[in-house]
């Protein structure tokens, strides 16, 4: 029995002014007049009915989420006390559904990355799904086929040989960091490294076990939660304390850096999917069309004199008109304005610290 469970409790802090605490990322329509989360839904329906979809999220996102997604039941839309990172989401999220349903396979996504080759995603999902009902002991996860020398995401290395080989399912071998341009070019020359996408496929008992053996500290803590999870006795008050107490003793950690680079049973399936996780503003360019001037213009009304590569966002109400410049990002809204180097757009996120203090 396939399950779904969407990772939705990010803040979006590189996306500011177009994204809030409130409404972040996965609450925005980028890319049509639905927001990514609803995409993300709705790209996965024809294979996973409505009551095996879960999405994880905080408190302060659980409003919107319920707005966006009124068809979900009510009580699948995991609120995860604290923000602990994905290995105590993942960990909290799958014995939520392993209670609900036994023995199921899991498929782990992101609520807010493009993937524009769908039926090509669902075709992969379901081989990875059966072979993890086939050998309960794998985990799949889905490696970008890379084609150029990104330096914004991790990669997934697998051995050469067996690439030679043409297999369809490669061990990984390695995952690494987020490398320079020089490293990324050799990953890229080699031919067997792959763009880490953060999708997973397993039995949900699997990455139950896998997080207790490589985590025993965070299993622990998960064999507290589920005593509470499970429990016919405690009021649903009282279980929500308990929960947060429980939660709270969680180490921020990946599930990447807490079981991925430690587990000898991950494999890899090789994707072209049209994806991009669209983790910065820079990112748009690898999307949207550029004009003469090589500018993204989003929703502006614009006026470029002596301007080329900026990315510009905006609406309709008001003109912006650049004079001038060049490789900028541009943003207004209600919230804010944003004039940054696309250099430094990785830094948006200190503005939003800033605001908060």
């Amino acid at each position: 029995m396939l399950t779904a469970l969407i990772m939705a409790g990010g803040s979006g802090q590189r996306f500011w002014p177009l994204s809030t605490e409130e409404k972040p990322k996965q609450l925005l329509k980028l890319f049509s007049n639905k927001s990514m989360i609803r995409e993300t839904v709705d790209r996965i329906l024809p294979i996973i009915p409505t009551e095996r979809i879960f999405v994880a999220t905080n408190i302060k996102q659980v409003e919107g989420l319920r707005e966006e997604l009124p068809f979900l039941p009510k009580e699948n839309i995991i609120i995860e006390p604290e923000m602990k990172d994905t290995a105590a989401c993942i960990g909290y999220s799958a014995l939520i559904i392993e209670k609900k349903f036994p023995n199921s396979e899991m498929v782990v996504l992101a609520s807010d990355h493009l993937i524009q080759k769908e039926q090509v995603f669902r075709d992969t999902l379901m081989r990875a799904v059966n072979e993890v009902s086939q050998n309960e002991e794998k985990i799949i996860t889905l490696g970008i086929e890379p084609n150029q020398p990104h330096t914004g995401y991790g990669y997934i290395e697998v051995n050469k040989k067996e690439i030679m080989e043409e297999k369809e399912i490669y061990p990984v071998k390695a995952f690494h960091e987020k490398p320079n341009f020089e490293r990324a070019e050799f990953f890229l020359e080699e031919g067997n490294y792959y763009w880490n996408s953060g999708m997973f496929i397993w039995k949900t008992h699997t990455i139950i076990d896998n997080i207790k053996k490589y985590m025993p500290e965070h299993g622990e803590i998960m064999d507290s939660l589920k005593l509470i999870v499970n429990s016919e006795e405690l009021k649903s008050k009282e279980k929500n304390i308990k929960i947060k107490e429980e939660f709270g003793k969680f180490e921020k950690i990946s599930i990447d850096y807490g079981v991925m680079e430690k587990s000898d049973k991950i494999e890899v399936i090789p994707v072209d999917i049209g994806w991009n996780d669209i983790g910065s503003f820079p990112s748009l360019e690898e999307v949207f069309k550029k004009n003469k001037n090589g500018t993204v213009i989003k929703d502006a009304r614009c006026i470029e004199i002596d301007s080329e590569k900026n990315i510009i966002i905006g609406n309709e109400k008001k003109v912006i008109a650049t004079v001038g410049v060049r490789n900028l990002i541009i943003v207004d809204t209600e919230e804010g304005l944003l004039i940054c180097n696309k250099n430094d757009a990785q830094h948006i996120k200190k503005v939003v610290q800033e605001l908060v203090k």
